[in-house]
């Protein structure tokens, strides 16, 4: 396949295009099937059906395909792991209009996406082999949220047009290193939440065993210092350079709908739609966060020299 793909490449006015598309676009189509699959993955495992398919990488001992007597779970599964596939074809074309534009300074991070899915593929096969261990289930969560934040660099520096703004207050850079990684310790444990609840996408599946209420209120403590740092920040920045308050801006704005919706799934006894909004949100809040750092931490790094 990546031999046929390399193939049909060609590289015009200085740009590279695989099957018509210019880096940048392909950097961002990339960036979308990474997001997206979170959301199939959820949808796996808040209608039960994580077990959909019993085996890997076929779905029964006896066929590739999901039978009739899997019904709608296994239907739903197979439809994930046909997505992985169309994932792992974006990041091998990804990784080949990088190649083809002898961009030094993507390389790391398109192959860091394209070995990421390899994998999380690897990982998604030992967590159906386990029976949906709850710690499997985490990673495999948060290997994603990483992949996100992998895809959106690249697409960030591909993107000529997303050029770095020209300084700003040097004191912002401790407050914005101090956002992505509280943002981290989030993530964590808004993982650790979900995989002692009720959602463990298959009856059969153990769950962590922590007590769901203390690890909930954790994951609510480590938003809150999340959102008064990223406050600050926007004080902070608030005669830097737009582009650098508008992405505090948009971190902020994602914050809040996240918290929001985590306050009222709480409430309501995890709905399945909340929740996958909730994961959903997780990822656009990364890629929020990393656009923050890319304008914000090069910027300070200019002013303070």
């Amino acid at each position: 396949m990546p031999a046929e793909l390399a193939e049909k490449a060609t590289v015009t006015g200085g740009r590279t295009q695989i099957l018509g598309l210019a880096l940048t676009p392909i950097t961002l189509i990339n960036l979308g099937a990474q997001v997206t699959i979170v959301l199939t993955g959820g949808a796996v495992r808040l209608t039960g059906s994580g077990l959909g398919c019993s085996t890997v990488p076929q779905c029964t001992e006896d066929s590739f395909f999901p039978t009739q007597e899997l019904g709608v779970h296994g239907l739903i599964e197979f439809a994930n792991r046909g997505l992985g596939y169309v994932v792992g074809i974006v990041a091998i074309l990804t990784f080949l209009a990088v190649w083809r534009s002898r961009r030094r300074d993507l390389y790391a991070s398109a192959t860091a996406v394209a070995v990421g899915v390899a994998a999380q593929g690897i990982l998604g096969g030992v967590t159906v082999l386990t029976g949906l261990n709850p710690w499997t289930v985490m990673g495999h969560f948060l290997v994603s949220m990483s992949l996100i934040a992998a895809a959106t660099v690249l697409w960030l520096r591909a993107d000529s047009s997303a050029a770095r703004p020209p300084g700003s207050n040097g004191r912002s850079r401790p407050l914005i290193v101090c956002v992505a990684g509280v943002l981290a310790v989030v993530l964590v444990l808004g993982a650790l939440t979900t995989g002692s609840g009720p959602h463990s996408g298959d009856p059969s599946a153990g769950r962590t065993d922590l007590d769901l209420d203390l690890v909930s209120h954790l994951h609510a403590y480590s938003v809150y210092v999340l959102l008064a740092l990223t406050l600050a920040l926007l004080v902070l920045t608030r005669r830097g350079p737009a582009a650098v308050r508008r992405a505090v801006g948009w971190v902020l704005a994602a914050e809040l709908l996240q918290g929001a919706i985590g306050v009222i799934q709480y409430n309501t006894n995890l709905p399945v739609l909340l929740v996958a909004a909730h994961m959903v949100g997780a990822g656009l809040l990364v890629v929020a966060t990393v656009r923050l750092c890319f304008l914000g931490l090069a910027a300070d790094a200019r002013a303070a020299v």
